[in-house]
């Protein structure tokens, strides 16, 4: 499931690529058609974010508020198979998050953003694809099972596969976000209120930072990381970590979130600790501490990376630096 900066770099994008344009909105598959007809013919004002939650609101007109009770809100949550793909011309770029046509958000959404490409009138793929220009470029015919089409002048955004996608109003997008707790990416995003959060339950760390009505966009590799570059035992009980190592966590997790939103990419490893040459098969060594190395030495202390399966998901740490 693509984690909170995938859903952040995508309500980026769409705004770039067709913030405060009339679009037309369709339904392939289907599935969606009584949606896609209210929202056809309307004007996305821009896109945006909460957790693993994208919100798109429509109005009939670019100059409406976003709190007009005329505003019509998208929700679209991608879950574990849920996917945005792009495709348009060679005016259809967004810097820094959708730089060509043809590009996948969701299922490896970390990387998804950095490779690919393509044209629809040449048929090439790869990163020397070069796009159509505006006036020759031709909608390419949906692909698979697509729930919902977003198409402009210059191009199309494709949702397949979502866990939710649905219509709501102002009142609806509120009650979803009561559900959620606080996003590192926002800026209403509240550390005191994620502290609070955790001490009062008994639960464990490790569990709490994947609960998404405790911190909102952490997913497995978040989880894990900061866990470790602060020195917390996935373990512990929340309510016995102190309210400055919880900020700690809170404090180390946005300019890491952050970077996820500038580049694509989660990397963790502070560049001191990345081991030259990088050891054969542990690649991961240049990104991450210990998702994904279970059986590797820790790059601070040596000590063989620990993995356990907890609440269904693989769960990563260093037994040592993780102790207490």
């Amino acid at each position: 499931m693509p984690e909170g900066h995938t859903v952040h770099r995508l309500a980026d994008a769409l705004t770039e690529l067709f913030g405060g344009r009339r679009l037309t909105v369709s339904s392939p598959q289907g599935r969606f058609a009584a949606g896609a007809a209210r929202l056809d013919g309307q004007v996305l004002l821009d896109g945006r974010a909460h957790g693993k939650h994208l919100f798109l609101p429509f109005a009939p007109t670019a100059d409406v508020p976003v709190e007009a009770p005329d505003v019509t809100w998208l929700r679209v949550h991608l879950g574990l198979y849920g996917s945005w793909t792009f495709d348009g011309d060679s005016a259809f770029t967004a810097p820094h998050s959708i730089g060509a046509p043809r590009r996948r958000v969701g299922e490896r959404g970390e990387h998804a953003l950095a490779h690919g490409g393509g044209s629809a009138l040449s048929g090439i793929s790869g990163e020397n694809a070069v796009p159509a220009p505006p006036g020759q470029w031709v909608p390419p015919e949906p692909r698979g099972a697509v729930r919902l089409r977003l198409a402009g002048e210059h191009g199309v955004a494709d949702l397949t596969g979502p866990a939710a996608c649905e219509l709501l109003d102002a009142a609806g997008v509120a009650a979803v976000r009561r559900r959620l707790g606080p996003d590192p990416l926002r800026v209403d995003g509240d550390p005191q209120e994620f502290i609070a959060g955790v001490r009062r339950r008994k639960k464990a760390i490790g569990e709490l930072l994947m609960d998404q009505s405790v911190l909102a966009g952490a997913g497995n590799i978040f989880r894990a990381e900061t866990l470790f570059r602060v020195g917390i035992s996935p373990f512990r009980p929340g309510n016995r970590v102190s309210a400055a190592r919880l900020r700690a966590v809170w404090d180390d997790l946005v300019p890491l979130m952050d970077y996820g939103v500038a580049t694509g990419f989660i990397t963790t490893v502070d560049v001191r600790d990345v081991p030259e040459p990088l050891p054969d098969g542990d690649e991961e060594a240049g990104r991450w501490y210990v998702y994904h190395r279970s059986g590797r030495p820790c790059l601070r202390c040596g000590t063989p990376i620990r993995e356990r399966e907890v609440a269904g998901r693989r769960l990563f740490w260093c037994p040592s630096c993780q102790a207490h």
